[in-house]
């Protein structure tokens, strides 16, 4: 994976070449077009219906659990993508598992840039990806939400390589169960913005395979706990490849979490003025899907 680079078309032919295509990423009805890994089990096993579709929403439960025993789960969208806007609702409800790690209480998140469901290993808690990290406040002080996690990746800020696991946003703290909305700019290898409520509350450059889990200076119980055995040489040879494009992926961690409105801008499209699908928001150019 390499770093690409784009072009921007400012120029506008009429309303229709500026209107936002976006594009429902969930029909509201069932769970087509996605994939689930749980670890310890096979792909597309849903075990004890964590992933489940209810009232137009994508809901993460564990009515079915008796303890969490480290089932940690991401259902990935089927189709990767590069130059993207991501926009969603989400809110949590309910208790915490028997079981979660407290750092997990009200805590989810979605994948941007994620390795597929497939490749995940049988044991693997969390896919290489950065991790736009959706946090409920616990009626007791500040607690950010739309933070960056980096499992098995890390990003700049500020032209500089972070490897702080998770680095926190400038958000309000959300308490209760109230709906919260979020948005993320991703510009694929280039950057990311992450927004919640309209207010941009972070902003980090090319994210990257490295740091944490995928090191060469790490051994022993960071690996353990990631389950990465199979591949992990490839992992380790890839540090420092910027990643450009990816799966995206909604998180299970022990805490119940509704989704809805899950819908993406695709950024990447046909940029020649003449043909009838150009749109003037594509960011990166791609002449095969023009229509003349």
């Amino acid at each position: 994976m390499t770093l690409l680079y784009s072009s921007c078309s400012t120029e506008k032919k009429n309303q229709s070449d500026s209107s936002e295509d976006w594009i429902s990423l969930f029909n509201g009805k069932d769970l087509s077009g996605w994939d689930i890994k749980i670890a310890g089990y096979k792909l597309n096993d849903n075990y004890k219906n964590t992933f489940v579709v209810e009232d137009s929403m994508i809901r993460i439960k564990y009515d079915a659990y008796e303890g969490f025993n480290d089932a940690f789960g991401h259902m990935y969208f089927k189709q990767p993508f590069s130059y993207y806007k991501l926009r969603f609702k989400y809110r949590f409800i309910g208790e915490q598992l028997n079981g979660g790690a407290s750092w997990n209480v009200r805590n989810s998140g979605v994948m941007l840039h994620s390795q597929s469901a497939l490749s995940n290993e049988l044991e693997q808690g969390f896919p290489v990806s950065v991790e736009m990290q959706l946090l409920g406040g616990l009626d007791q002080g500040v607690r950010h939400t739309a933070n960056v996690c980096t499992p098995g990746t890390a990003v700049e800020i500020d032209g500089k390589i972070d490897y702080e696991h998770c680095i926190a946003s400038s958000s309000k703290t959300y308490n209760g169960d109230q709906w919260v909305e979020a948005e993320a700019v991703v510009m694929g290898g280039d950057f990311m913005t992450f927004i919640i409520e309209q207010d941009t509350v972070l902003h980090f450059e090319h994210p990257q395979i490295g740091g944490g889990f995928i090191s060469k200076e790490q051994e022993g119980e960071d690996w353990d706990a990631f389950q990465i055995k199979r591949d992990k040489a490839m992992w380790i040879g890839k540090e420092g490849e910027v990643l450009t494009a990816g799966y995206i992926a909604l998180q299970a961690e022990s805490h119940p979490i509704d989704f809805k409105e899950i819908e993406l801008l695709n950024l990447c499209g046909c940029m020649d003025p003449e043909a009838k699908n150009y749109k003037t928001y594509y960011i990166k150019n791609t002449p095969k899907d023009c229509l003349y």
